[in-house]
């Protein structure tokens, strides 16, 4: 039996998972405007402000930030092994990788 503490609890939590869904359309949306308009200062706050988001939403679903960065060095690993375009061309994979475990090691 749920306890009425417990009820509000849980709605709480489901509102602020759709508000952070929400969260995520609204910065996805100003990042495509700001990519119309060429606007570094938005682009760059967009951006900042999806990958938040996206933590935040990872962490109301119990996955932690920590879980989630390890998942994206795992994922660049598999792609820099497996010869992704981005990094054939740009050499992105191989930079953001490097940019990852420098901030482990400060």
């Amino acid at each position: 039996m749920t306890r009425p503490h417990q009820e509000v609890d849980i709605a709480r939590k489901l509102r602020t998972i759709e508000w952070l869904k929400s969260e995520l359309l609204e910065g996805v949306s100003v990042f495509f405007k700001a990519l119309i308009s060429n606007n570094g200062q938005v682009i760059t706050k967009a951006l900042a402000a999806i990958i938040l988001t996206c933590y935040f939403l990872g962490r109301r679903l119990g996955i932690g930030f920590h879980q989630v960065d390890q998942e994206m060095e795992d994922q660049l690993r598999s792609q820099l092994a497996t010869g992704h375009q981005l990094e054939d061309w740009y050499g992105d994979i191989s930079t953001c990788l490097r940019y990852f475990e420098g901030k482990k090691r400060r």
